[in-house]
Order: structure tokens, then C-alpha cells, then sequence
């Protein structure tokens, strides 16, 4: 497959989102940026949110996943649907009791002013590194696959990208990416199908390729019950629980979209059939791993190019290059461009936006001024900074190249989520007050500690390694110490 005709796919891709965005945003003002003036369909915003979940980071690394760890993972995606549940039932009613734009508004009200901006503070933080990895992960697939060839620098196409991305958001915001997101959640699905349907029939049929899944251990969730392992049940089980409470219920970017909803029951449903349709989705990118992995064993030349790679790119670029040029046709390396592209962009945009919403409520406070007008202008001017801030990231995790993406998200997201958690369910839990000046010490003192043990933990415990649940460590470590400095509510 030319480059050429690669770049035209993307470029009429660009062209679409571009109409819809056009279609989407007239007139519209702050209040449609920012939360799509509470009035999206359930049902859309549910679809959506697929796409922004997974990103390009689960369309690249997950399947790679599976020549480690088999189907481990689903030990975590067991975690999800626990934690979708504590999000419906625990964390929406009270967002949408408080009528909130932005969910660190919560604790504003909840402790004061100060643990508002160090709660906004933390979510800026995660989700600039989150969504800059992200990016990073596509741009440098298409780096190496396509824009080498013609000679164009790595900064320039991110460059192009992101200027792209903020102009189908700039006027929109989130009432855009409702519908842009629900377009690229149906290309990324519609790449998984395709992708499993004809990699399934180039390795003999069904049966031949369930006889391969199960040796890879389709059936086989669980491959440990020793404690220590970094893959024991129940830390993999904890780690996705706490994963999606502080990367999805306690992040603006998430509940941006669920706050769309016409009301609390329309977001319920929303969470609940996301979650269940999420499952599904995670087993067969996990299934498409297994896939890969068995055309490859059968294609002698695609896995010497693998084994000629760097150990950090094997498994990121084993999908991408049986698609471009595994000799499958052009109908998979069509499919697989565009869920790529679009399971990427649509984490993008909605963290763009989402980026721009927290710096513009809570930091600024454009909400509460009257002059609407001076609040769109800086609103927009946040959203061009933003957009500057994304790309300088981008540019310093290509110089600081990670292993194993996937996991370098969720290890920065145990740090940066932690204190989150700990200041929402202090918050919820105990009627206990404490100074708004002195929260933001617990927030910054406890992720060192986490980092402290990370450093030491096989040498202090006897080989133990820790996993996602590492997080949820993290948020109960700044329960504590929050109680520490508390004191009783005082009674009437």
C-alpha cells in the first residue's frame, strides 16, 4: 500500500470530522463547549466513550499484549465492570446533584478553593501525559510506516495533527465530540471486525484459529495464584477497579461526555451499557492479538522483520505491519488506518477539550463571569495553549522513548490518580473537616512514598512486585493521611 494513498485516507478522514464539526457547532457558546448544553443522546455518548476508552494505545498495544501474558488482561477488564458500577451508582448522582460543569468543583465545595486547583492540578497533570503518549503511539506507527519514506519530519506531521484536532474543537468542544467520537468508535470497530475475519481466514478458518487462541489461552484468564507475581488475580482484578474509578470517574475527560446526558437516569444507563459493551470489545482486541501472533508464526518474513526490531517495538508494531504489508489486501491496511487514526483521535480531541474545560472553570473561573464574550476569548485562547503544551509533550516522549506504552499510561496514572482518589472518597465517606491549606502536602508527599516503594519493594518484601492495584494504594495512603490532619465535624 503507497504512502500516497495513506495520507489520502487520513486527509479525507480530517475532511469528514471537519464537516461534522461544521454541522455541530453553530452558535455555539461556552456553555455548548463545555457540557453540550445537557442535551446529548444516552446512547451516543455511550458508543463514543468506546472509542475515547481504548485510544490508540489499546488498538496498538493490546493485541502485542498477548505473545506475554496471554489473556491475562481480562483479569483487569473484570476490574472495569466493577469499577463502571461505582462510577454509576456512587459518583454520578453526586455530580449530577451538584449540577457540576467540572467534577473538581466537588472539592471546591467539599474542603475549599486551594484543594479545588490541586485536584484540577492532578488531572491537568495526568491527562497532558496520558493523551501526549497516546499520540505519541500513532504518530510514530505512522512515522515509521509512511512519513519516512517522503521525507517529513516527525514534529511537522504531529504538528499538522494537532492543528487539525483543534480546529474541529475549537468552536464545539464537547458537543462536537459527542458525534465526532461516535464516527471514530464505528471505524475502530469496524477495523477490529474486519481485521479478525480475514486474518482468521488466511490461517485456515475457525476452527484451525480457535485451536491456536486456546494454545495462546483464550480460556485461560488467570495464570497465577502466587501473591507476590505482578499478574496475581486479585491484583489484576483491583488494578482495573481502580484504574477506572480515578481514570474514568474521577477524570474530567471522561465524565465530560456523561455530564452531556439529558439527566442522572439517561447517565446511569449510558455507564452501565459502555461498561458491558467495553468487555466484549476488550476479549476480541485481545482475540486479534492471538491472531496476529499465529500469522506471523505461519509467515516466516513477517516474523524475522518482528525479531529484527528493538524489544520495545516488537509488539506495538506487529499489528501495524500485517496490515500495511502483510499481504492481506488493501481492505485491511483501509480498515485498520482508519480505527487507528480514529481510536487515537478520539481520545485526543475529547482530552483536548477536556484540557481546556478544567484550565477555563477551574483554574480561571470563566463560568462565573458576566461578560460572556471576554469568557469565550479566553477560552480559546486556553484551548491554543493547550494544544501547544500537547505537542511540546509529544515531542519530549519521543526523545524519552518509553517501553511498553500500555503500561508506562498506567503506571503514570497510579501516581497522578491516587490523590484523586484519596480526596473524593475522604470526601464522600467521612464528615471529617480539614484545612484547605494543608491537602495539597498529603497529595504531593504520598506518590513519593508510592515511587519510594516501587524503587525498593522486590528488595524489602521477598520479590514482591506490585501491579495496577498500586493505585488504589496510592488513594488509600492520601485517606489516611487527610484523616490525620482532619478533625471532627463540629455538631450543631
Amino acid at each position: 500500500m503507497s504512502g500516497l494513498f495513506i495520507l489520502s485516507i487520513i486527509l479525507l478522514y480530517f475532511v469528514v470530522l471537519l464537516i461534522i464539526s461544521r454541522l455541530t457547532s453553530k452558535g455555539a457558546k461556552n456553555d455548548a463547549f463545555f457540557t453540550g448544553n445537557r442535551n446529548s443522546k444516552w446512547y451516543l455518548v455511550s458508543f463514543g466513550m468506546i472509542g475515547a476508552s481504548l485510544s490508540g494505545v489499546t488498538f496498538i498495544s493490546i493485541p502485542g499484549l498477548v505473545g506475554g501474558s496471554g489473556f491475562n488482561y481480562m483479569q483487569i477488564v473484570i476490574g472495569y465492570m466493577i469499577g463502571y458500577a461505582i462510577i454509576a451508582f456512587v459518583l454520578l448522582p453526586l455530580y449530577y446533584k451538584l449540577n457540576l460543569t467540572s467534577i473538581y468543583a466537588y472539592l471546591g465545595g467539599r474542603y475549599g478553593p486551594n484543594t479545588h486547583k490541586v485536584g484540577a492540578g492532578f488531572f491537568l497533570v495526568s491527562r497532558v501525559l496520558g493523551a501526549s503518549v497516546r499520540l505519541f503511539l500513532v504518530a510514530d506507527i505512522l512515522d515509521y510506516f509512511v512519513l519516512n519514506a517522503y521525507g517529513i519530519p516527525f514534529e511537522i506531521s504531529v504538528l499538522v495533527t494537532l492543528l487539525l484536532i483543534y480546529v474541529y474543537t475549537y468552536r464545539g468542544g464537547i458537543k462536537t465530540i459527542v458525534w465526532t467520537d461516535t464516527l471514530q468508535t464505528l471505524f475502530m470497530l469496524i477495523a477490529l471486525v474486519v481485521s479478525v475475519v480475514l486474518i482468521t481466514q488466511s490461517i485456515g478458518g475457525i476452527e484451525e484459529a480457535t485451536v491456536g487462541l486456546k494454545s495462546l489461552g483464550m480460556t485461560d484468564w488467570f495464570l497465577t495464584d502466587d501473591p507476590k507475581s505482578k499478574n496475581f488475580i486479585l491484583k489484576g482484578i483491583l488494578g482495573g477497579l481502580f484504574i477506572t474509578v480515578g481514570m474514568t470517574g474521577l477524570d474530567q475527560d471522561m465524565m465530560q461526555k456523561n455530564l452531556t446526558c439529558r439527566n442522572e437516569k439517561e447517565a446511569k444507563k449510558n455507564m452501565m451499557w459502555f461498561s458491558v459493551i467495553l468487555f466484549g470489545v476488550n476479549f476480541v482486541f485481545l482475540m486479534l492479538g492471538g491472531l496476529l501472533f499465529l500469522y506471523a508464526e505461519s509467515h516466516p518474513e513477517i516474523l524475522s522483520i518482528i525479531q529484527g526490531m528493538e524489544a520495545d517495538k516488537q509488539t506495538d508494531r506487529l499489528f501495524p505491519l500485517i496490515a500495511l504489508e502483510g499481504g492481506l489486501g488493501a481492505l485491511i491496511g483501509v480498515t485498520f488506518l482508519l480505527g487507528l487514526v480514529a481510536a487515537a483521535y478520539s481520545s485526543a480531541d475529547s482530552a483536548l477539550t477536556s484540557l481546556t474545560t478544567s484550565t477555563s472553570v477551574d483554574l480561571v473561573g470563566v463560568d462565573k463571569w458576566k461578560d460572556t464574550k471576554k469568557a469565550e476569548k479566553v477560552r480559546k485562547l486556553i484551548h491554543i495553549g493547550m494544544t501547544v503544551l500537547l505537542f511540546i509533550v509529544i515531542l519530549l516522549a519521543n526523545a524519552f522513548k518509553e517501553q511498553d506504552v500500555i503500561n508506562t499510561l498506567f503506571v503514570l496514572a497510579g501516581y497522578t490518580y491516587g490523590p484523586l482518589l484519596g480526596l473524593f472518597f475522604f470526601g464522600i465517606i467521612s464528615k471529617r473537616i480539614v484545612n484547605d491549606k494543608n491537602t495539597w502536602i498529603v497529595c504531593l508527599i504520598v506518590p513519593v512514598l508510592i515511587f519510594i516503594f516501587k524503587t525498593y519493594e522486590a528488595e524489602w518484601f521477598n520479590g514482591y512486585q506490585s501491579g495496577h492495584e498500586i493505585l488504589g494504594v496510592n488513594g488509600l495512603l492520601c485517606y489516611l493521611g487527610l484523616w490525620m490532619l482532619s478533625k471532627p465535624k463540629e455538631q450543631k
